[in-house]
């Protein structure tokens, strides 16, 4: 059991809320279930990482903690992007996002960062990667593109599917390439405007241009994806995106063992950020 890799997983934040059944009064932090199984599923142990930040924190404990300790992040799905991250203002205010969020997630990607430990972000932390590193969102895809393809279904969610085209000659592309189905989930009304600099773009929406995969141009390993692979199933039909979660996890293994001590008993020094 030692010598499994743990993995963080940030937390979702669900603010007090009057009429709620469970402690309505109180900020509850969760994770999605399919999320930490889909870490399980490649022999990893999971950990919720807490906000350290809110009206009830004390101690020192902080993000910079959790990256230490642990061999590599996931970012998962949630709420929006606050706009005010990228220079705007919300278009309407069910737009507003969670900046309180993205201000824990942004420090906690930062803190892997500079540790020199692998990120890995699924449709909102593909958002929060690319604005965390200076890249800017459509607040709406429905309403800022003219596009036919529909990124966000919400009655059916994660069974609202449309195709990816890999970039040439990108990692994923290579990771994916014996897969038989270019077919994805698809559970977001924001995308990619800007990239940020410093990354790549390995796959889109072929029929409008949606952004759905990118990578760090550097030696450190921050990729993301707009899709949800924790939701695939083999039965539908979809893209097996299996090594995408293998590759991340041996970029943990690498990490970890780059810091294991040496023959003199000293430490590789942390990478640094490019």
């Amino acid at each position: 059991m030692s010598d499994r890799l743990k993995i963080g997983i940030s937390a979702c934040l669900l603010p007090p809320t009057p009429g709620r059944s469970a402690a309505p009064a109180k900020t509850l932090q969760f994770i999605e279930q399919s999320t930490a199984h889909w870490v399980m599923s490649g022999g990893a142990v999971p950990v919720m990482i807490p906000s350290p930040y809110g009206d009830t924190a004390r101690g020192e404990i902080g993000c910079n903690d959790y990256a230490q300790w642990l061999d590599g992040l996931v970012l998962h799905g949630g709420a929006d992007v606050w706009p005010g991250n990228y220079g705007e203002e919300p278009l309407k205010p069910e737009w507003i996002g969670d900046a309180a969020r993205d201000a824990y997630e942004i420090e906690l990607m930062r803190a892997f960062f500079v540790a020199g430990k692998p990120v890995f972000g699924i449709c909102r932390g593909l958002q929060v990667i690319n604005v965390g590193f200076g890249g800017t969102l459509y607040q709406d895809i429905a309403t800022q593109l003219d596009t036919p393809v529909r990124h966000q279904d919400r009655p059916v969610y994660e069974h609202n599917f449309h195709q990816v085209e890999m970039v040439s000659g990108t990692r994923l592309e290579t990771l994916l390439s014996a897969s038989s189905s270019r077919t994805i989930n698809s559970i977001h009304h924001q995308a990619i405007r800007a990239l940020a600099p410093d990354f790549e773009v390995e796959a889109r929406s072929p029929t409008d241009g949606v952004i759905e995969a990118i990578r760090h141009c550097g030696p450190a390993y921050v990729a993301a994806v707009q899709w949800h692979p924790e939701f695939h199933r083999p039965e539908q039909n979809v893209l097996d995106d299996t090594p995408l979660l293998a590759d991340f996890l041996q970029a943990a293994r690498v990490a970890r063992q780059s810091r294991q001590p040496g023959p003199t008993g000293s430490q590789s020094p942390s990478q640094d950020p490019a």
